[in-house]
This record gives structure tokens, sequence and C-alpha cells, in this order.
């Protein structure tokens, strides 16, 4: 996929389908946060890949419990890591899971003692992962198209030259 195309057209989902996550695309997601570049290359942080009663502890962690307990595919971003870098490595592996037509939603951290406890150290952010309940094709439109439907600020609104 293009990644201007994937960047446009994803959008966080937070209901997923029954359908599983194949092992090699789980991979590709969490090789995407590995690749990451970090402040002086140090790469702080660790990829707990959360499941069964452990899922549905951390759902109760996190500000939307919905998303994690409907998830095929958990991820904690944990460790020393920055807020930026953590927030890059977190859009790597959603954008790496949208390319494979694996959606996702960021999950901040309500409770971050349960969250700590469950994952054995500072939890930056959790990732749900899973097939859209309801199926969207980044290639039904153009970027541009995508761009222009996006309940974003116009373009102008953020962007001053000095």
């Amino acid at each position: 996929m293009d990644t201007f195309l994937a960047i446009a057209s994803k959008r966080d989902v937070r209901e997923y389908a029954e359908t599983p996550i194949p092992d090699d695309v789980a991979r590709r997601i969490l090789d995407a946060g590995r690749l990451t570049g970090s402040a002086r290359n140090r790469q702080s942080w660790e990829f707990v890949v959360v499941g069964g009663a452990a899922q549905d502890e951390l759902a109760q962690a996190v500000y939307a419990p919905g998303n994690v307990r409907g998830a095929r595919l958990v991820v904690a971003i944990v460790g020393d890591a920055s807020g930026f870098d953590a927030g890059r490595c977190a859009q790597n592996m959603m954008l790496a899971g949208w390319n494979d037509g694996v959606a996702s939603c960021p999950n901040g951290i309500r409770d971050a003692e349960t969250a700590a406890r469950i994952c054995a150290g500072d939890v930056k952010i959790v990732l749900s992962f899973g097939y859209p309940a309801r199926p969207r094709d980044p290639n039904a439109r153009s970027g541009d198209d995508w761009s222009a439907r996006a309940n974003r600020r116009p373009l102008d609104e953020l962007v001053r030259r000095v």
C-alpha cells in the first residue's frame, strides 16, 4: 500500500471481527515497532503481547476497556522510552497492521499501577489490533480523497511560515 494512502485511510477502530491475526502479520506488526527510531537509538522499550485472563484484566486499566477485550492482538509498549519515541513506535505498528488490513486503536492508561503489574514494567501505551468488524477498503479512494473526508482541521489552519 502507498504510505500516504495508509496514513490517510487509517482510522482508529474499536470493534473487531472474530478473525484471528495470522502469526506472520502479528510478527510484522511487532517488527515495525522494533524498527522504529529512538533518541540516541536507545530502544528503551519492550513489546508485551497480552492475552487470555491478563488481557481481560488489562482492559480494566485502560480508558476504553471494550477495545482491548475485543482485540485479537494486544501489545503494551513498556519501558523507559519517552512519550515521543513510544508514540513513533505505536504509529509504526498501527500503520504496519493497516498495510495488512488489520485495524487498531491506541489506548490510554487509566490505572498505571495495574497495567505495570500485569506487564511487569512502566506501560506507555496499549495497542489493540484486529480485523475491523465493519471492513473498510483503503483502495476505494485515493489518498487525497481520504484526506479530504478526514475529520481534521484544514491544513491551512495548521501551517504557519516564518
